[in-house]
C-alpha cells in the first residue's frame, strides 16, 4: 500500500482545526491518515514521535531487516567480492580517478562493499550508514577482504557528532537522497566534511525512475517533492523473494532541489551528467542490453535512469 501525503490532501482538513496543524504538522498528517499507519503488521507509535524520530526508526527497522538477505544475495555476489572483485561501477570510477592516497568519506554506505573497493584502490575510507546490523556486517567483511577501512554508524545528518574532520572527497550513490526529508541539510552536512578545494561525487537513480510504478507502467508520483511517501512492500531488490515485509518512509527530489542545494551550501558544480541505463538490475523487469547496462524494455533509452553531480568546496 502507498499513499503520498501531498498539499492538497491536507486543504479539506486543515480548513477545519487549522490550529492543531499549525502546532504539529507532521503528527495532524499522522492523526488523518491513521487508517493507513496501523496496516503495518507491527504498528509504530507514530503520533509520540518527533518527525525525525518517525521516519528514522521506520528505515532503520527497513534497513537492519534488509542485511542478512542482502549479505548472502547474488545481487551483491559477496563471496567475489572476498575473492577481489570490485562492486564500484563505471559511472562513479571515471569520476573518482585516481585515489591512492586520499581521505574518502563514503555516505549511506550499507554493509561496506564500495567503501571497501575503495580502501583497495588505496584510499583511506570512512564509510556511514544508520543501520546498526549494516555496520556490523561492513566490518565483518573488511575483515574478510584485510582491509583497514572505518566505519561509523549514524544518520546522516547526525554525523558532525561523530566526526571532526575533514575528508579530500565524500562520495555517495544510489539509492541514497529518497531516505531524507531535507536536502538542504544533507548538503550543509556533507560541505563541512570536505577540505578546501574537496570534491562530492553523488552518483543517483534519476528522480524520473521514481515518478513510475513499480512495473512502470504508468506515473504514480510526483516529480516534485510533495511530501512523505510511505509504502509496504514484500521482498527487497536484492531479493525479491525474500521472506520480508519492509515499511519504509521516503521522499522525491528534483534534480533542480538536489543541485540547488549544493549551490545555496557553497558549492560550484563541476558536472552534471545523465545516463539512459541503470548499472543493476534493481527495478522490476529489467534486461541487460550491454554487459552491466540494464533499462525498462518498453521505455528503452527514452527516459533517464540515472545521474551524477561532481561538486567542489571552495579553496
Amino acid at each position: 500500500m502507498v499513499w503520498e501525503l501531498g498539499f492538497w490532501i491536507f486543504v479539506h482538513k486543515i480548513k477545519t482545526n487549522f490550529s492543531a496543524f499549525q502546532a504539529s504538522p507532521y503528527r495532524y498528517a499522522l492523526e488523518c491518515f491513521e487508517d493507513q499507519v496501523t496496516v503495518y503488521p507491527n504498528p509504530l507509535n507514530l503520533k509520540s514521535m518527533e518527525p525525525q524520530e518517525a521516519y528514522l526508526d521506520i528505515n532503520r527497522r527497513s534497513w537492519n531487516s534488509r542485511v542478512d538477505a542482502h549479505y548472502a544475495s547474488d545481487f551483491y555476489k559477496v563471496e567475489e567480492f572476498v575473492e577481489g572483485a570490485c562492486s564500484l561501477q563505471s559511472i562513479e570510477l571515471e569520476q573518482l580517478g585516481d585515489v591512492r592516497g586520499l581521505r574518502i568519506l563514503h555516505v549511506q554506505c550499507h554493509f561496506g562493499q564500495d567503501s571497501i573497493a575503495l580502501s583497495r584502490r588505496g584510499a583511506e575510507v570512512t564509510g556511514v550508514d544508520f543501520s546498526e546490523k549494516a555496520i556490523a556486517k561492513a566490518r565483518e567483511l573488511a575483515e574478510l577482504c584485510g582491509t583497514k577501512t572505518r566505519f561509523v554508524c549514524c544518520d546522516v545528518y547526525d554525523l558532525p557528532r561523530h566526526l571532526d574532520e575533514t575528508f579530500d572527497v565524500v562520495f555517495t550513490s544510489y539509492g541514497v537522497l529518497g531516505w531524507l526529508p531535507d536536502l538542504n541539510r544533507w548538503a550543509s552536512t556533507l560541505s563541512r566534511f570536505l577540505k578546501p578545494g574537496g570534491r562530492l561525487l553523488l552518483v543517483e537513480f534519476h528522480p524520473v525512475v521514481w515518478m513510475f510504478d513499480d512495473d512502470f507502467s504508468k506515473v504514480q508520483y510526483r516529480y516534485m517533492n510533495s511530501g512523505p511517501i510511505l509504502e509496504t512492500q514484500s521482498g527487497t531488490y536484492a531479493e525479491p523473494g525474500a521472506d520480508l515485509t519492509l515499511q519504509s518512509m521516503m521522499w522525491n527530489h528534483g534534480l533542480g532541489d538536489v543541485t540547488n542545494s549544493l549551490i545555496e551550501n557553497g558549492l560550484q558544480i563541476r558536472s552534471l551528467r545523465e545516463y539512459d541505463y541503470s548499472p543493476y538490475p534493481c527495478f522490476r523487469n529489467t534486461v541487460e542490453f550491454e554487459p552491466g547496462k540494464f533499462r525498462i524494455p518498453h521505455l528503452g533509452d527514452q527516459i533517464p535512469m540515472v545521474y551524477s553531480i561532481l561538486a567542489t568546496a571552495g579553496l
